[in-house]
């Protein structure tokens, strides 16, 4: 090799300082060299494309557009070789040999502030190429215009002060190789697993081919660059087990191309079964962030909602800065606008889904309905939202069947003006319910509850059209008892006497007095057909559900316990039974014991009692006397 008009330039004082940082400070993201050069790389053969489709005569054009990386792990030499556009001399000096783009001085201070978010803020200001610098002890640069008229220049540095360019005399192909000399703590550079894992992880969608001795890399399209009509179904499940290692196939895709007002491209994928396990391991979860094909953020997790967070895919954008970082996508127009764009098209997804395929959408919502519901604080997208909803309900043939809420709104009574729903740990346990009996009489649809999140859920989205949520112990009975009945009561056998009510009316007293604190007062029920007491709360107070979730997670230690209301039906033989006794001996322990264990029973079918040792021992006792009565009736 011949070498002609050899100069030695100095960097200039803040490159200097730059190299001075990357050379002695940062260690924990080295192998980003390799995806700012690849980048560099691709960028150039994007530049050759783009003149060759202009019809600009360029050098050597029967070349393949590619990048070519080889390795020698005996010199520690790591080379990477494009066939793209190429630099001549004055080229080289404005792009190599200083930094060209303003705002290097900011970009200083943050990396002397943050070393550890290198690979976040590396390239922002033009100065990608000097990442190199964190692994090499000297780095050489050939290249060749595609300019004819032009000679092949090299550029050479250790990157301490100093470099050199040189004219050579050298025939060389057009293009850029870098030759990468290998610090000895860098030596796994020269490493092919080393090597292909760093490209797969950040360059594995560059459009042109990236050769790794040889052997093709990336060798997965970026499909979601393609048009929807040319991708197959089988495709689409190749590229979603290679993203997540998933071994079925996803349960819906979303692939979307939006060229205005913003130009981006998004494969989504919701998969067949959840991996959640409630607030488990959930940091891992967002989506693959491309510019240009070029791997920015793994999991984002800022371009879906939380609640969308089941979605796997890729996001890849035109009009994103490269290497933007995560402070700067935070307050990017435009990364708001792919975010909301893509949150809208999860959701139009799904709603099409909804009434296309019902049973489809009931196997999503029974993976992922516990995750989905916590969008009930994204009023950007209420409406979507609501409409996606599903709940059990007093109408469903049984426990799996779902409702949506304008399935319940095309069923409601004429005047009715509320959703009604109830809490409870099962169907079941909802059905056995006392205030659930008035609503059974009017016929009126309950939706079912069982997810601690639930509440918080319809508590907080408030109304769904012009009807409010209403939990069925807190419901105005007034405005149900106007409604007609559709099943109809038997009358009782036996009733209470005038007189009787007179007694009535001081058991009721008497029950308060027994009960204390722990209810506001005891009152004759309008609910309750079957069940002989029950609990009501007070308006607008917090549900024994809520509190017992907020006790639960420590947030109702400090939180006043809720008196409650305590129902009694007359009508029931029990409380009928319980006249009788109070007429003979108003302080007869049997109506202590039959208080406490209504109000116990009570709390207990709510799941609200702490502690059930005095609910059984008394129950025992009641049963044992009962037993010696029956047994003396009996001789």
């Amino acid at each position: 090799m011949t070498e002609t008009t050899k100069t030695k330039f100095e960097f200039k004082a803040e490159t200097k300082k730059l190299l001075d940082i990357l050379v002695h400070s940062l260690y924990t993201s080295r192998e980003i060299f390799l995806r700012e050069l690849i980048s560099n790389s691709s960028d150039a053969l994007d530049k050759l494309r783009f003149e060759s489709n202009k019809g600009t005569d360029i050098a050597d054009k029967e070349l393949p557009l590619e990048i070519r990386i080889d390795f020698d792990d005996k010199k520690n030499l790591v080379t990477i070789t494009d066939t793209g556009i190429g630099m001549t001399r004055d080229e080289m000096i404005a792009n190599i040999g200083t930094i060209a783009k303003s705002g290097s001085e900011e970009f200083l201070k943050q990396l002397a502030e943050n070393k550890e978010a290198v690979n976040n803020i590396i390239g922002r200001f033009g100065i990608g190429f000097y990442s190199v610098f964190m692994v090499a002890k000297e780095v050489v640069i050939k290249t060749k215009s595609f300019k004819k008229d032009q000679n092949a220049v090299e550029w050479k540095s250790d990157g301490t002060g100093d470099y050199e360019i040189s004219d050579l005399t050298e025939e060389i192909k057009r293009g850029t190789t870098i030759e990468v000399y290998l610090k000895d703590d860098a030596k796994e550079f020269a490493e092919k697993y080393r090597l292909e894992g760093v490209i797969k992880k950040h360059s594995n969608f560059i459009s042109f081919p990236i050769y790794l001795k040889d052997e093709k890399v990336n060798t997965i399209a970026a499909i979601w660059r393609e048009p929807k009509s040319s991708i197959k179904k089988e495709q689409y499940d190749e590229f979603y087990k290679f993203l997540t290692y998933d071994n079925e196939e996803p349960l819906e895709t979303i692939h979307s191309s939006v060229d205005a007002p913003i130009q981006f491209n998004a494969l989504l994928f919701i998969p067949k079964k959840s991996y959640e396990f409630w607030r488990f391991n959930r940091d891992d979860y967002g989506l693959d962030l491309y510019v240009r094909r070029v791997l920015i953020q793994h999991q984002n997790k800022e371009l879906l909602p939380e609640y969308l967070s089941f979605v796997k895919g890729v996001v890849d954008s035109e009009d994103l800065p490269l290497n933007i970082s995560r402070e700067t996508l935070q307050e990017n127009i435009i990364f708001t606008k792919i975010s909301q764009s893509i949150t809208s098209n999860v959701l139009s997804h799904l709603t099409k889904v909804a009434k296309d395929n019902p049973e489809r959408y009931a196997d999503f919502w029974k993976e992922h309905g516990k995750i989905f519901k916590l969008g009930y604080m994204d009023f950007s997208n209420m409406e979507k939202y609501q409409s996606l909803l599903r709940f059990n309900s007093s109408e469903s043939k049984d426990e799996k069947e779902l409702v949506s809420l304008e399935d319940y709104a095309g069923r409601m009574k004429k005047d009715q003006k509320e959703i009604f729903y109830a809490l409870g740990a099962s169907r079941e346990a909802i059905d056995m319910n006392p205030h659930l009996e008035i609503f059974k009489s009017k016929g009126l649809e309950v939706l079912y509850l069982y997810d601690p999140v639930d509440e918080f859920v319809v508590t907080s989205i408030r109304k769904y059209k012009d009807f409010d949520f209403k939990s069925v112990d807190a419901a105005n009975l007034k405005d149900i008892e106007k409604l007609e009945d559709v099943v109809k009561d038997e009358e009782p056998k036996e009733k209470l006497s005038k007189e009787d009510d007179k007694a009535f009316g001081r058991l009721m007293l008497k029950m308060k007095e027994i009960l204390g604190d722990r209810v506001t007062e005891v009152h004759e029920s309008k609910r309750l057909k079957g069940s002989p007491a029950t609990l009501i709360n007070p308006d607008d107070s917090m549900s024994s559900t809520m509190q017992k979730i907020l006790k639960m997670s420590n947030q109702g230690l400090a939180m006043p316990a809720q008196k409650r209301l305590m129902e009694i039906n007359k009508d029931h033989k029990l409380i009928i039974n319980l006249v009788s006794v109070f007429k003979k001996n108003e302080n007869d322990q049997f109506i202590v014991d039959t208080t406490e264990q209504l109000y116990e029973s009570a709390l207990l079918l709510e799941g609200s009692l702490d502690d059930p040792h005095k609910l059984v021992n008394r129950l025992n006792k009641m049963l044992t006397e009962a037993s010696d009565l029956y047994r003396k009736n009996n001789e």
